[in-house]
């Protein structure tokens, strides 16, 4: 297809990578070497676009398939109904897809491209929404701002944590806006939490807890396998990219998320939504050591495990993330929840409620002295389309005010180590430990405070 954008050559796009290599530094070169499957971004930068306070925000959609119809049909109507975003143009490699986003846009056909490059390499897009598969997430986001683009990156932010570390120094690089998709850090009661820890409202941090859990007949990611996806209308090589090779599977494209290649099932598709608020209310850590356990107990036709469980381990707390893909009532019983010293917050529907911790001698008197639950009510959160809105929003007003949205790139850095740790503990079997200080895995472990007699903090040594 000819296009008629007054933009770079693809040829010239694909010429300048090795400028990219450069520009994101040793860090970023050293980065790269963790993964095999990445590449320093793309350069094809052109003198972005200033989006004004009152400019509309031109969006390219990248992906297509679930996340990126639901997010697309929510922009056409924000466009519609604000006038303050509007789409110009969506790439996917399924022409199913590509046309059904085509009809929803109201695109002609140059707006629908095949290579997301040449949707990158128009000067006219301000932003991208990337909903490709997990193992794209980070070589596309690598390219997007390489390209000048901002990037509103769906969960998980990477698929590996080299992935993540080369997006975070990409985007220092080149000054542009990122947000990860996970919309719970724009929600009132990731702020609010946070903000009673640090007022000291719990006292000192102990641990936190969450949980995902949903079942059905057919299993979960078992969505359908559309019969017109073949080898005629998916372009099954590119979808690959940098997984490894395979012959044609509609299985696989259609329920990625089922398979190590693409995905880290519970960890990276749910996990990443929860983990990321509590996280952030507790100060938003690397962590030191993580562990996981779980197996493949009633869906047997994955690889990922249908039931998971990992404690995340920090200086000083942890975190207990547990779900299951066969069983659904952890949602009602199992509430999201930070213990402290001093209380515990728990999370609820529209508040947040804080249960002091009954701290006399006498236990037989706890029920009658414990303070009364504080509940905090939450401001309502204005015009909400759907559950997303609230998160996307603060993306596009970043977007024009170039502030750092609410789940930034470092961030979703430091949330991906631990789920990436999590799901590599899992695979093998045995605990991962990571060191905030040099930001890499390691095998000795670090030391922890012990308790005596004599009533001091002592070390242990760790010389075995």
């Amino acid at each position: 297809m000819s296009e008629n954008h007054d933009r770079p050559t693809r040829r010239k796009f694909l010429g300048q990578a090795s400028l990219a290599a450069a520009a994101l530094g040793p860090a970023g070169r050293a980065a790269a070497q963790t993964s095999t499957s990445i590449k320093p971004g793309i350069s094809a930068r052109t003198a972005a676009r200033v989006v004004g306070a009152n400019d509309r925000v031109n969006v390219g959609i990248i992906g297509t398939g679930g996340m990126g119809t639901v997010h697309l049909r929510a922009f056409m109507s924000q466009g519609e109904e604000d006038k303050d975003i509007q789409v110009v143009a969506v790439s996917d490699i399924y022409t199913v897809r590509k046309q059904r986003a085509r009809e929803i846009a109201k695109l002609t056909d140059k707006d629908v491209h095949h290579d997301y490059r040449d949707l990158l390499a128009r000067n006219d897009v301000d932003a991208v929404l990337v909903a490709a598969p997990d193992h794209w997430h980070g070589q596309i986001a690598l390219d997007a701002l390489a390209a000048g683009k901002d990037v509103y990156l769906e969960k998980p932010m990477t698929h590996t944590i080299g992935e993540a570390r080369l997006v975070v120094e990409a985007t220092k690089k080149y000054g542009r806006v990122l947000q990860v998709g996970a919309h719970g850090m724009s929600a009132a009661g990731t702020t609010k939490a946070r903000e009673l820890i640090e007022q000291g409202e719990i006292g000192e941090l102990l641990w936190a807890q969450a949980t995902s859990a949903r079942n059905s007949t057919t299993g979960e990611w078992n969505y359908r396998i559309e019969p017109e996806g073949t080898p005629q209308t998916i372009d099954w090589k590119r979808w690959l990219g940098p997984a490894p090779g395979r012959p044609f599977s509609a299985e696989r494209y259609f329920r990625f998320r089922k398979y190590w290649d693409y995905s880290g099932g519970i960890a990276t598709d749910l996990f990443y939504h929860s983990l990321a608020p509590i996280v952030y209310a507790m100060g938003a850590q690397f962590p030191i050591a993580v562990n996981a356990c779980g197996g493949i107990y009633v869906q047997k036709d994955r690889e990922v495990p249908d039931t998971y469980s990992t404690t995340i381990e920090y200086p000083n707390f942890y975190i207990d993330m547990s779900g299951s893909m066969a069983n659904a009532a952890a949602n009602r019983h199992h509430r999201t929840a930070i213990y402290g010293h001093k209380g515990t917050i728990l999370f609820e529907r529209g508040q947040i409620h804080v249960l002091p911790e009954y701290l006399g001698r006498e236990t037989e008197t706890r029920a009658r002295q414990s303070p009364e639950p504080k509940v905090y009510e939450l401001p309502p959160a204005g015009k909400l389309r759907d559950a997303r809105s609230p998160h996307t929003d603060n993306f596009f007003s970043c977007v024009r005010s170039r502030k750092q949205p609410n789940m930034p790139a470092e961030l979703g850095y430091r949330v991906l180590v631990a789920i990436n740790l999590g799901v590599r503990a899992y695979r093998e079997g045995m605990s991962k430990l990571f060191d905030p200080a040099t930001q890499k895995i390691v095998s000795r472990p670090f030391a922890k405070p012990t308790w005596e007699g004599d009533g001091k903090n002592h070390t242990e040594s760790g010389d075995d």
